[in-house]
């Protein structure tokens, strides 16, 4: 049985039946009837005693017997692949339920008309169907056929690309569908998830997600399904080499197709059907002479009514030639403006495609490039706290600092992205201007040491202490621009200066200069030092080193606060970078200390690892074991869900990006029957991640991959 029917059967269960017996001479006999003719092959008979039904239901005035009549007449055309024929008994069936008050058996039609138009590949009728399908189950609180809806919704958005769409509803189904007369749901939710997989050349995820679907299938045995499971499994085998299981499956899938194709055969034959439509044909026509006869009396009428009509068109037709006139000049004007407006459309279309593009691979890039970075970092973390030989702290304390030169490049790239995309937006919290400033001198001083600098920060007294903005983008902004100026400048000076310009009304405009007295930069670099990866010259970016992003992110950054920065500099004495951000007014700001731990805190607690990279694993599964903490690890979602429903835990620390259900659909599902333990998310984070979004799934705090050892026991402490 072709998934098609079985799903209409299915439906059709769920939503109505004839529980006790009918007289002979009902609608509900004939429809048995009906029933009995398809079980067996019979579809003319099927046909006729569906007919018949229609037309006792209309000669008694049975509103809604006729409609069920119409569905079932549909269904038979469903069952012969004459999909046409179909549509139009449900559509029938449609329209005389609209007439009656919302029921299953209205969303039922919906639901059937949808699956013609995807037969017949109109994909977004076939959408609004089956959301039809689901409103009116909705508005009268009957779920028994959600999963069904919610299947062929992911198959329908699989079909018209939307990949990762349809993968969140199949995984959905997984998590959620657990009934015994639903396993099919399953089954096929399982298929369309190994075919995804497939595609994405994941061949043995998607033996995985294949193989499930075979067990159950088995269950409620689909024939159709079974075939595309054992073809879709050939391939998969052959992708990774294992030609003779690959042939196994291919066999299995053309024995089973050419027994489908022997049932298909026993259908209605093309000359039945035809000779059974021409019978049909002669009762519309022996309606339609009646109805003639009938027009006939009404067109006399209607004479005299249409000379009165000719007389009044050919007035108007007067007038709308004049009309008609003018609108050929302005149309023509009018199509030269759209012809364009179009032009400028597919240019801008052009132009934001490629930037996407270019967001989306070094988002990608660099989102991907975290977690082995996360194992070189975690590696050489527990290898300096072994207590290395002389010769290797050197060699480990190289490679600290590569990694960290690495890690900050990354966060580099990803920041500019995140700011080009727009998810990035300066927030407006209170915080002390005077204490930022003197905090990040603190910060950099030793910078300033080394290089044999004076280092000074000078703030006029008139400015507030107590502002309202975005003090992390503008440390941000005072950090790229200070290190830069340290770095350039040796035996030398840099200055910081924070000058009121403007006061009034609860508002304030604050001038900031960064001066140093360094190598300075030439004028003909000037106009493109601000611009992704620019440095004076080859010869500075081998003995100073850095990524050549810091100046882009500022100027990002203070565009994004409402400034705008000016350069002034002269090779060999020095550079002076200026800007200007206007402020509200705030409160005293009360100064929150720092968090402090013990490590005592972490003995004996329970920790669940959910992290399905191994190296990953092991130097995770380290550091916690370091603090005297037991750990369970788990490499996927669907295993961590049963972990923390049979044991107790003191904390989860999930990966979001897992195998089958990942990180964050698992901490959903988790929190419907476990409110209390603290789930951390890890997660090497990218364009389309922020914390914000992590917390709304659930999860109680995020560790960002490649993490700091002490940062990471931090976070932990706090939630233990």
């Amino acid at each position: 049985m072709r998934f098609w029917q079985f799903s209409l059967l299915l439906f059709s269960v769920l939503t109505f039946s004839q529980p006790k017996a009918e007289k002979l001479d009902s609608v509900g006999s004939y429809l048995q009837m009906a029933a009995f003719d398809t079980r067996i092959n019979n579809y003319i008979a099927a046909l006729d005693h569906t007919q018949k039904a229609i037309n006792y239901a209309e000669a008694n005035g049975e509103v809604e017997n006729q409609a069920k009549s119409y569905t079932v007449l549909g269904d038979v055309y469903f069952q012969i692949e004459r999909y046409e024929d179909a549509f139009d008994g449900y559509s029938h069936a449609s329209k005389l339920y609209s007439t009656l008050p919302p029921s299953s058996s209205q969303a039922l039609v919906y639901y059937k008309k949808g699956l013609c138009y995807m037969q017949k590949k109109q994909y977004p009728q076939a959408e609004a169907s089956f959301n039809t399908a689901k409103e009116i189950h909705n508005s009268i609180s009957y779920h028994d056929a959600i999963e069904l809806l919610e299947l062929q919704k992911g198959i329908l958005y699989k079909t018209n690309g939307k990949v990762e769409q349809a993968a969140l509803i199949f995984t959905s189904i997984l998590a959620k569908t657990e009934k015994e007369d639903v396993y099919n749901i399953r089954a096929e939710a399982l298929y369309e998830l190994g075919t995804i997989e497939l595609e994405k050349k994941r061949s043995n995820l998607a033996i995985n997600y294949l193989e499930r679907a075979t067990k159950f299938n088995k269950i409620n045995y689909n024939q159709d399904l079974q075939v595309k499971i054992y073809l879709a499994l050939s391939i998969a085998h052959e992708n990774i080499g294992k030609n003779a299981q690959a042939f196994t499956d291919l066999k299995k899938h053309l024995e089973l197709r050419n027994n489908i194709a022997l049932i298909n055969n026993e259908r209605l034959g093309q000359a039945e059907y035809n000779k059974f439509k021409e019978n049909e044909k002669l009762k519309k026509i022996e309606q339609m002479h009646l109805e003639n006869e009938q027009q006939k009396k009404a067109n006399r009428f209607s004479k005299v009514i249409s000379i009165l009509a000719i007389a009044l068109i050919s007035i108007l037709s007067l007038l709308s030639l004049s009309l008609y006139k003018n609108n050929i000049i302005r149309n023509h004007s009018n199509q030269l403006l759209k012809d364009k407006n179009n032009e400028l459309q597919v240019a801008k279309d052009k132009a934001e495609k490629a930037s996407q593009a270019r967001t989306e691979f070094l988002s990608t890039v660099s989102h991907e490039l975290r977690t082995p970075l996360n194992a070189i970092n975690g590696l050489t973390h527990l290898l300096l706290t072994e207590k290395p030989k002389k010769g290797q702290l050197k060699y480990l304390s190289s490679l600290k600092f590569s990694g960290n030169y690495l890690l900050t490049f990354i966060n580099e790239i990803l920041e500019i992205n995140r700011i080009d995309s727009g998810t990035v937006v300066p927030e407006k919290i209170g915080f002390n201007l005077r204490t930022l400033l003197e905090n990040i001198h603190n910060s950099m001083s030793e910078l300033a040491i080394e290089n044999n600098n004076i280092f000074v920060v000078v703030i006029e007294p008139e400015i507030p202490e107590n502002l309202l903005g975005d003090p992390i983008k503008l440390s941000q902004i005072f950090i790229n621009l200070i290190n830069n100026a340290l770095k350039f400048t040796s035996n030398g000076n840099v200055s910081v200066f924070a000058k009121l310009e403007s006061s009034e009304e609860g508002k304030v405009g604050i001038n900031f200069k960064v001066v140093d007295t360094g190598i300075g930069i030439a004028e003909e670099k000037q106009s493109a030092i601000f611009d992704s990866f620019a440095q004076g010259s080859i010869e500075i970016n081998r003995k100073y080193g850095g990524t050549g992003l810091g100046l882009n992110i500022v100027k990002k950054l203070i565009k994004m606060m409402g400034g705008k920065i000016f350069l002034e500099s002269e090779i060999g004495r020095g550079s002076t970078f200026s800007f200007s951000i206007n402020f509200d007014q705030g409160c005293e700001i009360t100064t929150i200390s720092e968090y402090l731990y013990e490590d005592s805190i972490f003995v004996d607690k329970k920790i669940l690892l959910v992290e399905d990279n191994k190296i990953n694993q092991m130097i995770t599964e380290k550091m916690l074991k370091n603090k005297h903490m037991l750990c369970d690890t788990i490499d996927n979602g669907e295993e961590a869900i049963q972990a923390v429903r049979e044991n107790s835990y003191d904390l989860v620390l999930m990966d979001i990006h897992l195998p089958g259900i990942n990180g964050t659909i698992a901490t959903q599902i988790i929190r419907e029957f476990d409110s209390h333990t603290s789930i951390i998310a890890l997660t090497a984070i990218s364009l389309n991640e922020n914390r914000e979004m992590l917390l709304s799934y659930g999860m109680n705090d995020v560790i960002t991959k490649p993490f700091d050892p002490e940062n990471f026991y931090k976070i932990i402490a706090q939630h233990l």
